[in-house]
């Protein structure tokens, strides 16, 4: 019982703290950042729809691949220079193919992707009502033949 005392009254206050400063770590260092925080929020903004090539599953605000940082570099090179945000994203899709897209749009090859899902969606509906209507028990009525037929074989 004095444990649990201990926690309530001495440790709890000071772990809950410690969960409360925890943030998520981002990658983008101190030196990348622009003095513009309107420029900064642009290249926030565009950085995260931008796969990481490396990592795949991370936005290149998240890795910390050499080559994550060199895209978030250029982002703000670009930006700095004048550049639109769309400007900014068909020049890295230029450079480095629409894999680097989050949401890469849905035209061309692509469209592939985008109505794959659904397709499949509605291909498993199909399969599950089909083999869900040839499951249906139909009871059949057997003959009075059939029936002494029946009892017949049971009784060897």
């Amino acid at each position: 019982m004095r444990g649990l005392r201990a926690w309530r009254g001495g440790t709890a206050p000071y772990i809950l703290a410690l969960f409360l400063t925890v943030t998520p770590v981002w990658a983008v260092q101190p030196d990348e950042m622009l003095a513009d925080p309107a420029l900064e929020a642009r290249a926030r903004t565009i950085s995260h729809d931008i796969r990481c090539p490396v990592c795949q599953g991370e936005t290149i605000d998240d890795s910390n691949a050499p080559i994550a940082r060199d895209l978030r570099l250029i982002i703000r090179e670009r930006l700095v220079a004048g550049d639109s945000d769309a400007a900014v994203v068909d020049y890295i899709v230029a450079r480095y193919g629409e894999g680097v897209l989050f949401n890469p749009p849905a035209k061309g090859v692509n469209l592939v992707l985008w109505l794959a899902g659904p397709a499949l969606l509605l291909a498993g509906i199909a399969v599950a009502v089909t083999a869900g209507r040839r499951r249906q028990v139909v009871e059949a009525v057997l003959s009075p033949e059939e029936e002494a037929r029946l009892r017949e074989i049971l009784k060897e």
